[in-house]
């Protein structure tokens, strides 16, 4: 078993492609504002899981990019409200894809409060 095959990696994973497919919409003037933050933070979540798994034998270590992958979570979170209040989003895809981040950060939550050294 591998990172890919944590549940917790492929909703973070499949959420990131949604976000670039959806960041691609935003004004150009974004391009290095907005469009580059949300791609960073939803990016920064699927690594952190990968990178952490690479350390699972140490339960501190993994717990540490694990916390670091709930706070891309936030980070991402927030940059939607932002998306949305700027009306780049509608309140629809604003609502489910926040909705969804906040999912993944209880899954990664869990994961880390469960975590024991192999």
């Amino acid at each position: 078993m591998g990172y890919e095959d944590l549940r917790v990696y492929q909703l973070a994973y499949n959420l990131m492609l949604e976000i670039y497919q959806k960041s691609s919409n935003l004004p150009a003037e974004e391009k290095y504002g907005l469009t580059s933050q949300i791609r960073r933070s939803a990016m920064s979540i699927v690594l952190n899981i990968a990178e952490g798994y690479g350390r699972k034998d140490s339960a501190k270590e993994f717990k540490h990019f694990l916390r670091n992958a709930q706070g891309s979570c936030n980070e991402t979170r927030t940059l939607i409200k932002m998306s949305c209040d700027l009306k780049y989003l509608s309140q629809e895809e604003s609502k489910k894809l926040s909705e969804e981040y906040e999912k993944l950060s209880k899954m990664l939550y869990r994961l880390k409060e469960n975590w024991t050294d192999i």
